[in-house]
């Protein structure tokens, strides 16, 4: 147990049932600090929970994604249970401090909160079977069926531009004329890359600007580990990380799926001749997000689902390659040059979408 986070302060604000019985770092997250908590019940089975420290240097206004993430949850539940559903299963479920907060503002600084642990299913970090992608595929896609009427514009914005390529662009270009760590001289080629293709960084946005695209509840960070998966079905149960549900666009999470999941190596694989665009995977997500939206996306939406992958993509390469420029200050790296072999990863999957473009505009087509 680390005392540095002082767990006896926090814990004890939270409204959990039992006697203490372990705490352990949970997961592989960048950004926020996660520890599964797990306590003994009287006369029964020991309990787990999921125990976060919200990393306010990035999110920096806490009470509002909370905010967020309280209303979006509390609405999925009413809409599972109206569909028949389990809602302790398949969305996520707050635990509240002892004055009925969804967080806990430690006196030694940091927001917490705590969700109920979803048992007996688990994330992945690379797709293991095609099955798995296409049940995730349907998974988002019915999270964003449900949240179709929530109102977005009542969402804050808990990163504002998160997904605004034109705006990563320029920041990109920022960070490289300032180039803080004088790392740019040894990455010329990958800053070639990016410069060779920001035009396309504008397309979605202008699109959502002048209404040819809906503006939606959006989960706007789907990587293929944000969907639950059951040990026993193999079915997408509870899409989880909310901390950036906000509005935005459809197209954003089907392409930051395809990014994450699509591609059969690691996020950082060093190695690209093993990274590549897999159309086997591209088309079981494909199939299984257009059943999940219940064909209820615009025809505009479904003719830039290809495009969409391949700009979340670049994006994230962009984003990666920004950090290592700027000295690595928002992803969380475990060895030196990590958000460098990150970016290139995404650029290799960027080049391999070009040489398949029309193959993914054809499974599209399939099944529109």
């Amino acid at each position: 147990m680390n005392n540095d986070y002082n767990f006896e302060e926090v814990i004890k604000q939270f409204n959990y049932k039992g006697d203490l019985v372990d705490i352990q770092p949970y997961g592989a997250g960048h950004i926020n600090d996660t520890f599964a908590v797990t306590f003994h019940r009287p006369h029964g089975n020991n309990v787990r929970y999921i125990l976060q420290r919200i990393n306010t240097r990035i999110f920096k206004e806490p009470e509002k994604l909370m905010e967020n993430i309280e209303n979006v949850t509390e609405f999925l539940k009413k809409k599972i249970i109206a569909s028949g559903g389990n809602p302790k299963r398949e969305t996520l479920n707050l635990v509240y401090t002892t004055n009925h907060k969804p967080f806990y503002c430690s006196s030694f600084g940091g927001y917490w909160r705590s969700y109920v642990f979803i048992e007996g299913a688990q994330t992945y970090q690379v797709v293991e079977s095609l099955q798995h992608f296409y049940n995730a595929g349907k998974a988002l896609g019915n999270f964003e069926e449900l949240l179709s009427d929530f109102p977005a514009k009542k969402l804050h914005e808990t990163i504002p531009n998160f997904h605004n390529t034109k705006i990563r662009y320029e920041e990109f270009l920022q960070v490289l004329a300032e180039d803080k760590m004088n790392r740019a001289k040894d990455v010329q080629k990958e800053i070639e890359f990016v410069l060779e293709r920001g035009k396309e960084t504008t397309v979605l946005v202008e699109l959502l600007n002048s209404g040819k695209l809906p503006l939606r509840v959006t989960h706007n960070d789907t990587k293929f580990n944000n969907v639950m998966i059951d040990n026993d079905t193999g079915e997408g149960v509870c899409v989880i990380d909310l901390d950036t549900i906000m509005p935005g666009s459809a197209l954003y999470d089907f392409g930051d799926s395809i990014r994450s999941g699509a591609n059969p190596a690691e996020e950082d694989e060093r190695d690209l001749s093993k990274v590549s665009m897999d159309l086997q995977l591209f088309e079981h997500f494909t199939r299984g997000f257009l059943e999940g939206t219940k064909h209820s996306l615009t025809d505009t939406e479904i003719e830039y689902l290809p495009f969409a992958a391949k700009l979340m993509t670049f994006e994230c390469g962009i984003r990666f390659l920004s950090d290592h420029l700027n000295g690595d200050t928002y992803f969380k790296i475990h060895r030196e040059n990590h958000n460098l072999d990150r970016a290139r990863t995404q650029f290799k999957m960027v080049e391999d979408m070009d040489k398949k473009f029309n193959e993914m505009k054809a499974i599209v087509d399939k099944y529109r």
